[in-house]
């Protein structure tokens, strides 16, 4: 038998083909990024790959390789006993690790003695990686997108929601990017991803769209938390035909209050989101805010925030980066109701 190595871009064209993808790296590796559903089987765990660097430059590289090839052995042996008893003869993975060199090709090679059908991805993650990277440089160019811009609190996710429900493309930046994309954005108990992760998952929904169907995407500045957003992806989505979503100020505020009720129950949270906006808006005025928000009047603060912060920068941000902003079409709603926004979806995805 003999191992089957594949370039990374052959093995981005069948990734369907496999029954598994193999991820013989470590658990941070992994956790930092991986390729898309891949198993993590680390030939080396994170402890013992520090233990072998130390090993390697403070004994000698013979003396690491020694210790690492029972380390190695013993994980694979883990592996096998886990994870491959149940699996049948005709079971096809694709395993990788860094650069495709002996963490994957031990674990490759035990598996294609059993008798399995292996590929290898040739240059391992850092060659799919430089395929994401130049694929997000030219993908965005082939999809029809569509920007949703609105003030703050208009609904533009949940209406991005709704559109996905009635069967349209959506490009959901923020989901991917677990972030509300302003100072108030963070997740409660929810990391963002590394930013290789979000540009992988990025790269895997603009590659699943049909093309000949408008896809729809909030229009965002360069960063949502502390990712960033792709240049050819942004810079596409500002030239984009703009849907200008439109709610009473009332509304939005009841909205936000809804989606931001965490911040109700930890008020301190609350106050220290607000203290970001010092430098903006003045020590005295965010202290009355979190004056306001410790007495319980987070409604009077929202409102605020929207009428003296947020809707001024919209108007100057959408009008400078948004070529189609001032031939937007409108989209007017009462509120954020379920029943309202899928009304407003389904009128949208009719329309084409």
């Amino acid at each position: 038998m003999s191992l089957r190595r594949i370039t990374a871009t052959d093995a981005i064209a069948r990734l369907a083909e496999f029954d598994a993808i193999v991820d013989a790296r470590s658990q941070s590796e992994h956790a930092e990024d991986h390729l898309p559903g891949a198993l993590n089987w680390p030939s080396l765990d994170d402890e013992q790959r520090r233990i072998v660097g130390t090993e390697y430059k403070q004994v000698s590289p013979f003396a690491a390789r020694k210790r690492g090839a029972a380390l190695v052995a013993r994980n694979i042996a883990d592996h096998l006993e886990r994870h491959v008893q149940a699996l049948p003869r005709e079971w096809r993975p694709l395993v990788y690790c860094w650069r495709g060199g002996q963490r994957s090709g031990a674990l490759a090679t035990v598996l294609d003695q059993i008798g399995f059908t292996v590929h290898v991805l040739e240059g391992g993650y850092r060659e799919f990686r430089r395929a994401v990277i130049q694929e997000l440089e030219t993908l965005p160019a082939a999809v029809d997108l569509r920007a949703v811009c609105g003030r703050t609190g208009s609904g533009k996710s949940r209406l991005l929601q709704a559109l996905r429900e009635v069967g349209t493309q959506v490009l959901d930046l923020e989901a991917l990017a677990c972030h509300r994309g302003s100072v108030l954005g963070p997740l409660p108990g929810v990391p963002q991803p590394s930013q290789k992760a979000f540009e992988t998952a990025l790269w895997q929904a603009l590659r699943g769209f049909d093309r000949a169907r408008p896809v729809y995407a909030e229009g965002e500045s360069r960063t949502i938390g502390r990712l960033r957003v792709p240049e050819a992806l942004l810079q596409r989505l500002r030239a984009a035909p703009v849907l200008h979503l439109e709610m009473p100020l009332e509304a939005r505020v009841a909205l936000l209050v809804e989606d931001y009720a965490h911040f109700v129950t930890d008020t301190e949270s609350f106050c220290e989101r607000l203290a970001a906006l010092r430098e903006l808006r003045g020590a005295t005025v965010v202290e009355r805010w979190q004056a306001a928000a410790r007495a319980g009047r987070n409604v009077e603060v929202v409102r605020e925030l929207l009428a003296e912060h947020y809707d001024p920068i919209y108007l100057r941000s959408m009008q400078r980066n948004f070529a189609g902003f001032a031939s937007a079409l409108p989209l007017q709603v009462a509120d954020g109701s379920p029943a309202v926004l899928t009304a407003a979806a389904r009128r949208l995805h009719d329309a084409g």
